[in-house]
């Protein structure tokens, strides 16, 4: 019988279709759709790599139900729905493929990925023209049907791929048994072993290497396989020759009773290696632990909590939104700790870091951030908000729904729209070394076995496979990733929080630090604030702490702590204009706040002149009224920062205020840094692009509000945060604002981290030219040969992880 040609299958009833065979019309439908779509590939990178699909459709019939929907789906806004799936049935690369090219079968999806070890896969897409039921059914047509439990609605269940503990079991078992009959022959028994049980204990041994190749070592056999047919020298391919060699050789000798052969050192190379690729996974799998549960973002919200008072306090004349508001506190909570039921205040500007209802007032949200959609979307109070939303049109007061997901807020970090910077050239270097490794180490292979052909054609085939086995560049692959993930952790626990290790490798060739001003080197803390101007009435108090609040701008949130008290109201209309200022209206009453330029543009009468220190000026109704100055409060540390960051690279500052800073700046910087002021966002940007230009690699460090721009065309953009909720997935990193004076230690460590994987390199290559010494002149027998290969590779990944430990302890805990 011919097996399927699309899930390799016997064929009971074979179906022929296009000279191909197929197992049911299942399997014939996949096939078409996947010809159709010019999908064909995926043939190519697995032999029948599919999985037959069930006719089942019937089964989603419950998919049709809205509120079933609404509980499986993340997302669900301007016909744009996004849904995790488990698919129990992935189980190779070529289905990682088909399912992340389901827009190709289908144009309603805009994007798809897929979490290998999870086994689900994240999809986004349009659903005025495609259903979740019609998606379901799309999966389930291509072999991929998804697991879908109505009681893990809220709590999807995962499935942990045990295959390499199955076949490091395996391995064991077999390396155990064989090394137990290899004992006569090791310990020369003579009438016992040559009359009675020699050729049995052979074949039993025989027996037991065959699920060591075929089921524990064909991992290593495939991905050399797709290596070469790829025309791409990977590191599986010398592991691949020597365990064939052991086991031909082995067979061969067995079969024509020329000896024992090394079944031993074949099964003990296999079981070493999966034992390091065992501890490999558990590494990643600690890193991942603590970055998903430890690097909360150092982003807080506005928690209002409801003051219970005694009527007595209040006055019977007194306005109701000024007694309700009496009663309300305004406190800044970790995003972690909201629970459901908890009334936060969003401003203007800020990311919805939860699902929520809105409760009071205009709604305009800005879903870019997840579905790429550049639109905003008004909202009316008892409307449903979701996580990921920015507000535009002033503060608003929600509801939350359910608590914040970490794992939510580092999806949206990672979206493809925020990760456009180039990938690290250390993955680059450490293939491109690989390769030339594996090259260098066919050709020793085979010189080092003709020259001793020669001499002694007995030794011959033990130097070439030991030559194969204990130069494996399995070492080399893993320094770049563990150093870096190391150090990642490290960063997250000393509140600097990276998107991927990839950072920190750009972090290493800085050579250009720009700083914005307000807010980043100036902290909201603690500012001395004076009026000048034309004394405001209550009423444009009021409207001046209404507006104020709305604002997450440091200025802004310094003067809205100074004036508080006054009576909150909610806003009729706001606009911000980014880098200008403010503007709100109530009850016809208009007010704007910011610069001079900005404020007195309209204004009847320009009784001010702009002020040579930083500065919220003010309008009302048209009319200029005077402005609060603002003696700045600079970081701790920040001539230290200076100094340091001034040794290693050049200093840049580019501030959108005016330049009444200058002298006092001047007297902190070193004397070739740069100052910039009156610098718009789009000025900054502009001039992050014309430092690339000259070669310059650039870290831009703002407060992720006017810096935006700046920070997503930096080569890397950290983004200062003061417990308020400014997270931006625009940058690179966030820092905590008490870790300021750290920053040219996340440098320096982030420089010597790539040292170590240099010095990781140099000691594999090390390893292995002694190993090689010791192999090619044969006094390395194959069995020693498989052992020291992944104690090398453990050994690697001890070293960087201690070096790194070693280097986190210049980061003092706060």
């Amino acid at each position: 019988m011919s097996s399927c040609y699309h899930c390799g299958d016997v064929c009971e009833t074979e179906i022929i279709h296009q000279e191909k065979s197929f197992c049911c019309h299942g399997c014939k439908t996949v096939f078409d759709i996947l010809n159709d779509n010019d999908l064909t590939y995926y043939y190519d990178i697995e032999r029948a790599p599919g999985i037959s699909p069930l006719d089942q459709e019937a089964k989603f019939d419950f998919l049709d139900n809205k509120d079933i929907v609404a509980k499986l789906t993340e997302f669900d806004e301007q016909d744009t729905q996004v849904v995790s799936l488990l698919i129990p049935s992935i189980h190779c690369s070529s289905c990682i493929w088909v399912l992340e090219n389901l827009n190709k079968l289908n144009a309603a999806v805009k994007t798809a990925q897929v979490n290998f070890p999870e086994k689900t896969v994240r999809i986004t897409y349009n659903s005025s023209e495609i259903t979740l039921k019609d998606l379901a059914i799309l999966l389930s047509r291509i072999g991929y049907e998804p697991y879908i439990s109505l009681e893990d609605a809220t709590e999807k269940k995962t499935t942990v791929d045990r295959s390499l503990i199955y076949k490091l079991g395996v391995a064991g078992f077999a390396f155990g048994n064989i090394m137990f009959l290899s004992f006569p022959e090791y310990f020369e028994v003579g009438e016992f072993w040559l009359d009675k049980f020699k050729y049995v204990f052979r074949w039993l041994m025989f027996l037991f290497a065959l699920p060591v190749v075929f089921y524990s070592g064909r991992d290593y056999f495939i991905s050399a396989y797709k290596g070469l047919r790829s025309k791409v020298l990977n590191i599986d391919v010398p592991i691949a020759i020597g365990i064939t060699v052991l086991f031909v050789r082995s067979s061969v000798e067995i079969m024509m009773d020329w000896g024992t052969g090394f079944f031993d050192s074949m099964a003990g190379l296999v079981f070493f290696l999966l034992l390091g690729r065992f501890f490999q996974q558990k590494t990643y799998a600690f890193l991942s632990f603590e970055r998903d549960y430890k690097s909360y973002f150092p982003i807080a919200v506005t928690r209002l909590v409801i003051q219970v008072q005694d009527k007595a306090e209040n006055s019977v004349t007194q306005d109701r939104n000024e007694q309700d508001q009496s009663k309300v506190i305004e406190e800044q909570a970790q995003v972690y700790e909201l629970k459901t039921k908890d009334r936060i205040l969003i401003r203007n500007g800020e990311l919805l870091p939860v699902d929520a209802i809105l409760i009071k007032g205009n709604a305009l949200i800005d879903y870019s951030f997840v579905t790429g959609e550049a639109a905003p979307v008004t909202k009316q109070s008892g409307d449903q908000l979701y996580a990921g939303g920015r507000q535009q049109a002033g503060p608003i007061e929600v509801e939350v729904l359910k608590p914040v997901e970490q794992s939510y807020l580092t999806q949206l970090w990672s979206n493809e729209i925020f990760s456009s910077k180039n990938q690290s050239p250390f993955e680059n270097l450490t293939d491109r070394i690989s390769r030339r490794f594996t090259i260098s180490l066919l050709a020793i292979a085979v010189i080092a076995t003709l020259v001793w052909v020669f001499i002694d054609i007995s030794t011959a085939l033990n130097v070439f496979t030991a030559v194969l086995i204990v130069a494996c560049p399995c070492a080399i692959a893993l320094a770049a990733p563990f150093t870096l993930g190391n150090l990642l952790r490290i960063f997250g626990r000393h509140k600097l929080y990276m998107k991927d290790s990839s950072v920190i490798e750009r972090m290493s060739h800085i050579d250009t630090v720009v700083f914005d001003k307000t807010g980043t080197l100036t902290t909201s803390v603690k500012n001395t604030i004076t009026y000048e101007g034309i004394a405001l009435t209550t009423q444009e108090k009021s409207l001046l702490t209404s507006t104020l609040r709305a604002s997450n701008h440091p200025l802004s949130r310094s003067l809205y702590e100074l004036l508080n008290t006054h009576n909150i109201q909610t806003l009729d209309e706001y606009t911000e204009d980014i880098g200008q200022g403010i503007t709100g209206t109530i009850n016809n009453h208009q007010i704007k706040i910011g610069s001079y330029g900005f404020v007195s543009d309209n204004a009847a009468h320009k009784t001010a002149q702009p002020h040579t220190r930083t500065a919220v000026h003010i309008s009302t109704d048209s009319t200029y009224k005077g402005c609060y100055l603002f003696y700045n409060d600079y970081r701790s540390g920040v001539q230290t920062v200076f100094d340091q960051i001034g040794k290693k690279a050049q200093v840049i500052i580019l501030s959108g205020d005016n330049d009444g800073e200058r002298e006092h700046l001047a007297e902190l910087l070193p004397q070739d840094a740069t100052l910039l002021f009156n610098q718009k966002p789009e000025d900054k940007l502009q001039f992050i692009k014309s430092l690339q230009d000259s070669n310059r690699k650039v870290l831009m460090i703002g407060d992720g509000l006017n810096d935006a721009g700046a920070l997503a065309q930096s080569d890397v953009g950290i983004s200062i945060s003061e417990n308020v909720n400014v997270f931006s997935p625009a940058c690179d990193g966030i820092l905590d604002a008490q870790r300021f004076k750290d920053i040219p230690t996340f440098m320096s460590l982030s420089r010597k981290g790539v040292e170590v994987i240099k010095y990781a390199f140099i000691f594999s290559i090390f390893y292995n030219l002694i190993g090689l010494g010791f192999a090619v002149t044969g006094n390395l027998a194959p069995v020693v040969a498989a052992i020291l290969m992944p104690l090398s590779s453990i050994s690697i990944v001890v070293f960087t992880t201690i070096a790194t430990s070693i280097l986190g302890k210049k980061l003092k805990t706060i």
